[in-house]
């Protein structure tokens, strides 16, 4: 059966990143999370003291960056020159950077191209805000999750007690409000939906709901040859 290109895109905080976890883990699938890989690159701009915004500075330590990996797609470590990141990149200074790095061209062509090369044999689902509509034009899947700004804010306040950063919810909402708007208006491949993916608004979906939802579509149409889906 055709292993296929999965593209998953979505504002934070949609759902997007745990059901793509969900959904390379019951396909088999290789799971790539573009967004770990902008703030990997953050994460170094921060420490060495690089305004993130800094096109040369960011630019002369790109290539120093190396981003790997590892464990399973329900439990994916982000690794950044051998060490594991995954906590500190979930923090709100490392969103902040992430979202400024990848406003800049350099950073952006460096990495879709690499997230081209690890999705060319196919066989996995690459979650991020441009996979549909820069790094796989051609997926033969792909899908836009969204909720409302309210779910997504109570979404990751959750994620930030869990990881005990204190945050109230109108300080999240508002941050989530900054990034949308980043993310949206930047130059360079901002978030929009791809004319051909499929939008799926998770706000009063549980991930079941969701996840079949995927797989269904993904079954129906996806496996067909291209000028027999519907």
């Amino acid at each position: 059966m055709k292993r296929l290109k999965i593209a998953i895109d979505g504002p934070c905080a949609s759902g997007k990143s745990t059901v793509a976890k969900i959904l390379a883990e019951q396909l088999g699938y290789k799971l790539i999370n573009t967004g770990a890989m902008y703030r990997a690159v953050g994460l170094m701009a921060l420490e060495n003291d690089i305004d993130p915004l800094d096109e040369q500075g960011v630019k002369s330590i790109l290539r120093q960056v190396a981003i790997d990996f590892a464990g399973p797609a329900s439990n994916q470590r982000t690794i950044l020159n051998g060490r594991d990141i995954t906590e500190r990149i979930a923090e709100p200074d490392v969103a902040q950077a992430a979202s400024s790095v990848s406003s800049l061209l350099p950073v952006r062509r460096e990495l879709v191209a690499r997230q081209q090369a690890m999705a060319r044999a196919g066989g996995v689902v690459l979650e991020g805000r441009d996979i549909g509509t820069v790094v796989l034009k051609d997926a033969e899947c792909k899908f836009f999750i969204t909720a409302s700004l309210g779910e997504r804010a109570r979404r990751r306040l959750k994620d930030y007690e869990r990881l005990g950063i204190h945050r109230s919810l109108p300080e999240v909402q508002q941050e989530l409000h900054s990034r949308d708007l980043n993310d949206m208006t930047r130059e360079h491949s901002p978030l929009v939906k791809a004319e051909d993916a499929i939008e799926i608004d998770t706000t009063d979906l549980t991930i079941e709901q969701v996840i079949n939802r995927l797989l269904g579509h993904i079954e129906e149409n996806c496996r067909k040859p291209a000028g027999d889906r519907s």
